[in-house]
């Protein structure tokens, strides 16, 4: 499993990392690994404000539906577009052709809420 170590994880495997005063969003090699070939994704539209913890989006595999959490709360101020067409990046490139969204955080401090790479490991080595 591909777990890059300045990212910060969320509990319901998303992926953040701070870019100056954004954050861009995925989800975890982890997560796409569970979920099998990946064939739609939903995501929000630019300028959507996001809660911490409410659903964003979703993915869909071959085997089921699942929702995106946010890690942040924020407004979105970009959308990975090229998932439309091509889903499939999800299993491919998790963290770099597969970001979900950037968006600028309400707070910053729910950064540190997150785990690190090495807690994330630990969480998931049991699942």
């Amino acid at each position: 499993m591909s777990l890059p170590k300045d990212l910060r994880y969320s509990e319901e495997h998303e992926w953040v990392k701070v870019e100056g005063d954004k954050v861009r969003i995925g989800i975890t090699d982890f997560a796409q690994s569970e979920l099998g070939d990946i064939v739609f994704v939903e995501l929000p539209e630019v300028g959507d404000e996001l809660e911490v913890d409410e659903p964003f989006g979703s993915v869909e595999s071959v085997k089921t539906v699942s929702e995106l959490y946010a890690p942040v709360s924020g407004k979105v101020v970009e959308v990975n577009e090229e998932l439309d067409d091509s889903p499939e990046f999800v299993n491919e490139s998790p963290y770099e052709k597969a970001w979900m969204i950037v968006v600028e955080p309400a707070n910053k401090s729910q950064i540190d809420d997150l785990m690190t790479a090495e807690q994330y490991e630990e969480m998931t080595k049991d699942e």
